[in-house]
């Protein structure tokens, strides 16, 4: 059967309007002119001006009410259901990703993890490219998956980034799946820590004897988690730390595939960080698995540049160098990238409170170098009562009261660092707008 086939008699609700969301209804109204799509949002103001007289809405507060009379509920990753009673309809609950992996054909890549989804991903896609592959990169990354589902083919390749809101239904897993760690992280979208470790295992939990594991030895929460594993699965390690015959691990600064060398990690990379050396040896073990060319392998992964807002430089003003990684949603980001840079002086954080601890930062900040830190709401403010006995700490009630003080307070030749080892919600619409935000006030 195919997806258009699946699809075409079935009463369907789109669950969530965002960009993903978008793409699903353009999908379908592409594809069946005069079916009735219904849309269901918690948002009474989404945008409507591309919907058509065939569109049915179900907005505000009682959005999700009577879902069981649908066929099929396309769920997009930011609705919650949390605490929800899904009981009479979760059955009928699917994602795009799952439309992707039962109804397309080629070979499907999909990376989850708590930390690094979108640069290993984009590495992938960028190893692939080069190697004359006919790739899509679609997911979480930013472009969603309906938007190329149609290109896809045989011949195709799709490395797909996942989050655990699309994992958390799936009963489908790609033929390669890649979990590159697990931190306590998203624990206002799941019940309970466990539900969203549950959640990132679906990459793998449905995939067959054929299908290949990649995932990190060295993550205690990945370790304790009773998993059945394959023979053919490959472990991940920097630290040397493997127990299965099929591993990629880093050794006295080189990095291994079971007993083969591959590459010295010192060698100059554009990425930095021992973060972005685990993320490295994911991208071999795909190599290695396809058979792809390893010179060409180790050229790309040498060309690959930092994404955005992921311990970017923007740039030296007023002799103070300006990191931006926003993207750090979690203490143990910002310890990497303040580990990774050095010569951090003055660190920018706080953000939305999600009930993740940050004692961890706490306790390493106050033993670092790190002389200045800059407190945003909410965390931040948690974090300035608990070091105000040991380091300059500063309040700001938002981005420009903070640029301000790093400016004034930050020593000539160092670093400040935007690292909010916390979510943006709470001010901003995501962490790409916290970030440009940054950049705008240092830049002007």
């Amino acid at each position: 059967m195919t997806l258009l086939e699946f699809l075409e008699n079935k009463n369907i609700v789109i669950l969530g309007f965002g960009s993903q969301g978008k793409a699903t209804y353009n999908y379908l109204r592409k594809h069946f002119k005069n079916k009735t799509i219904t849309i269901a949002d918690k948002n009474e103001n989404i945008d409507r001006s591309e919907l058509d007289e065939n569109t049915e809405l179900k907005l505000g507060e009682k959005y999700l009410e009577n879902l069981e009379k649908f066929d099929l509920i396309i769920k997009s990753p930011g609705v919650i259901l949390k605490d929800i009673d899904i009981s009479g309809f979760e059955d009928k609950i699917i994602t795009d990703y799952e439309l992707l992996l039962k109804y397309t054909k080629g070979l499907k890549i999909g990376v989850t993890g708590t930390k690094g989804k979108s640069t290993t991903s984009t590495i992938l896609y960028e190893v692939l490219k080069k190697q004359g592959k006919k790739v899509f990169l679609v997911g979480n990354i930013g472009n969603p998956i309906l938007n190329e589902i149609d290109n896809i083919d045989e011949n195709t390749i799709t490395v797909i980034e996942v989050s655990s809101h699309t994992l958390e239904f799936a009963k489908v897993s790609p033929d390669i799946a890649i979990l590159l760690n697990i931190y306590p992280e998203h624990l206002d979208h799941c019940n309970s820590l466990s539900d969203y470790i549950n959640a990132k295992f679906n990459i793998a939990r449905y995939q067959t004897n054929k299908d290949y594991f990649i995932y990190n030895n060295d993550n205690e929460l990945i370790k304790e988690y009773k998993f059945d594993y394959k023979e053919n699965d490959i472990q991940i390690s920097i630290n040397a730390n493997t127990t299965s015959k099929n591993k990629v691990y880093l050794k006295e600064n080189s990095i291994y595939f079971n007993n083969m060398f591959l590459m010295n990690s010192d060698e100059k990379l554009q990425i930095k960080g021992e973060h972005n050396i685990n993320n490295i040896l994911f991208v071999f073990a795909v190599s290695e698995i396809l058979k792809l060319d390893l010179d060409k392998t180790i050229e790309t992964v040498k060309e690959v540049k930092p994404l955005k807002h992921r311990m970017e430089y923007i740039g030296k003003v007023d002799e103070i160098e300006f990191y931006d990684d926003a993207i750090a949603t979690i203490p143990e980001a910002t310890i990497n990238c303040i580990k990774t840079l050095k010569n951090v002086n003055t660190l920018i954080c706080g953000g939305m409170d999600r009930g993740i601890r940050q004692d961890e930062l706490i306790k390493f900040l106050k033993n670092s170098n790190v002389e200045n830190v800059i407190c945003m709401p909410e965390t931040g403010y948690i974090i300035y009562d608990y070091l105000k006995e040991f380091k300059n700490v500063y309040k700001a009630t938002n981005m420009q009261e903070a640029v301000k003080i790093a400016k004034e307070v930050t020593k000539k030749n160092m670093i400040c660092l935007l690292s909010p080892s916390a979510s943006s919600y709470n001010d901003f619409k995501n962490f790409e707008e916290k970030g440009d935000i940054f950049k705008k006030l240092i830049e002007g």
